[in-house]
């Protein structure tokens, strides 16, 4: 019976030596040493918003409720709405950190203002501009789009702003489109974004529409450098027309 005890008693010492060394090898909850959760830096915008930490657009900015009619400008709410989900899609699937977001209204004539360039992260409206079609694609304004080389004709859909580079219009923003069958060959075509003379409002009135390109968005050249840098990189580009074919297909609005 003793031999038992002295067993058990052992059993029970060698135990709680165990148990006392994990409690001395493990970190206290006062110590120095104890491993900290890294904490995410929040930036908040002059709104109020947060920031997303890496830079990008956060979940609160693809809520069209939680933008003023200030901010959105002068453009249609559908459209807005249309193009904040095509952006929160491409941003959900990993395809670029957009912290901009440029929207072109193909369904506006060319003598009104019919592109805009969101902030996303600060909710803000930082250009309103005019802005020209493909020569093929209609007069003032246009109707016809289209995806192949040489046809003239501009192109609807989600694009991502890609570098910026010189060329023979100047500074200028490529475009690399996101939705096959629409804009997918915009590199290609060499589709961009850059300064034209003949985007001109005062022309524009003068003749009953703006200058028209080769299918490019151009703008004007006084403002096509600030509104480059502000785009390029990441940005999303959004150019709508309630073209059915498009509308039903897009992987972005479905």
């Amino acid at each position: 019976m003793n031999r038992t005890k002295h067993i058990l008693d052992f059993r029970v010492t060698a135990f709680l030596l165990v148990f006392a060394a994990g409690i001395l090898a493990a970190p206290s909850q006062a110590s120095g040493d104890r491993p900290v959760a890294a904490i995410a830096r929040v930036e908040v915008s002059p709104a109020g918003e947060e920031i997303s930490p890496d830079g990008g657009a956060s979940a609160s900015s693809f809520d069209e409720a939680g933008w003023d009619d200030a901010a959105i400008g002068s453009i249609e709410s559908s459209v807005f709405s249309l193009a904040l989900a095509s952006a929160e899609r491409a941003m959900n699937r990993g395809e670029t950190d957009v912290s901009t977001l440029t929207v072109i209204d193909f369904s506006r004539p060319s003598t009104e203002r019919r592109l805009w360039v969101y902030d996303l992260r600060t909710k803000e409206l930082l250009f309103e501009e005019h802005v020209s079609h493909g020569r093929n694609s209609g007069h003032n304004v246009p109707t016809l789009f289209s995806n192949e080389p040489e046809s003239h004709k501009s192109s609807l859909g989600l694009f991502r702003a890609a570098e910026g580079y010189y060329g023979k219009h100047g500074y200028s923003l490529r475009l690399d489109g996101l939705e096959p069958g629409f804009n997918d060959r915009a590199r290609e075509r060499a589709i961009v974004i850059h300064g034209a003379a003949y985007v001109n409002a005062e022309t524009a009135k003068a003749q009953g529409r703006l200058g028209r390109s080769l299918g490019c968005p151009a703008v004007r050249p006084a403002v096509a450098a600030r509104l480059i840098d502000a785009v390029k990189e990441g940005g999303l580009v959004f150019a709508y027309y309630p073209d059915p074919a498009w509308l039903d297909a897009s992987t972005y609005l479905n």
